[in-house]
């Protein structure tokens, strides 16, 4: 093979890796669209709402399986942006950006068709509105809506319709998409509404009644602790604020217990 032509092989141009930054981005945010809007806001289901299993049905593990099913799309989303910062050299070509908002609506239409496929009729895990009449209504409204309709939208631009953005406008898109991932992310490990319930990892050298002080300032209960004192979980109650305890010496306040214990592995020294 000459050098030129190596030098033009897929796994060497700059925007080689563009769209599966896109697909990604986009796939990362449908999963965390999903998540935010239908596990916590609307709470119409949980990721394993249909699973008809005593253990499964405690609300803790429901919340605990939406949890890891956030640091999934954490960890695809971190991948898309590592893709996009690999491909930055490919916005000086015309039609970039066009591209990559194309790659991303397929990305988050295909979440959502696969979700439709996967988890309602295959696998059953859990349906658009639990508790409904006419359950496969909603499946199809949201695979066609927000599956079939973003996909066809993504083919559509990514065939040349529309306008792609010139100028100083072309790192429009791939910032957008970056900070629509950074802001997602976060809201997503904030407890849903309704559930009072939460892991709370306290910085190094808290003491015992610094967390009981910090409990007290947001009315909650303690319900649970590691050996080392810094993991808690603690009851806010039906009025409690979690973003207060940060007042308090927390270094993070989740949902779940995965991301906390994770990062509690790391900053909690272990035993010799």
């Amino acid at each position: 093979m000459s050098t030129a032509a190596a030098q033009n092989t897929p796994s060497t141009t700059p925007g080689a890796w563009l769209p599966w930054a896109g697909c990604l981005l986009g796939f990362g945010l449908g999963g965390f669209f999903d998540g935010i809007l239908l596990h916590q806001v609307l709470q119409w289901h949980h990721l394993l709402s249909a699973v008809e299993t005593s253990a499964l049905q405690d609300l803790r593990m429901q919340v605990l399986a939406d949890g890891l099913f956030h640091l999934l799309m954490y960890v695809l989303s971190v991948g898309g942006l590592w893709l996009l910062w690999r491909s930055r050299r490919a916005f000086a070509e015309p039609g970039a950006d066009r591209r990559l908002l194309a790659d991303a609506l397929i990305g988050f239409g295909v979440w959502h068709m696969l979700d439709g496929v996967l988890s309602h009729w295959i696998l059953g895990i859990h349906r658009i509105r639990m508790g409904v009449e006419n359950p496969l209504f909603w499946d199809l409204l949201w695979f066609v809506v927000f599956g079939v309709a973003f996909v066809a939208a993504g083919w559509w631009l990514r065939r040349g319709g529309g306008t792609a953005c010139g100028g100083s406008r072309r790192t429009a898109t791939p910032a957008t998409l970056a900070l629509a991932v950074l802001i997602a992310g976060p809201v997503a490990a904030l407890p849903p509404p309704g559930v009072t319930t939460v892991m709370v990892l306290f910085k190094p050298g808290t003491t015992l009644p610094d967390v009981f002080d910090a409990v007290a300032a947001v009315d909650g209960r303690t319900i649970w602790q590691d050996p080392s004192g810094q993991l808690w979980a603690i009851d806010l109650g039906v009025a409690g604020d979690p973003m207060r305890l940060y007042r308090h010496g927390a270094m993070l306040v989740s949902n779940s217990l995965l991301p906390v214990g994770c990062l509690a592995w790391f900053t909690i020294p272990r035993p010799a």
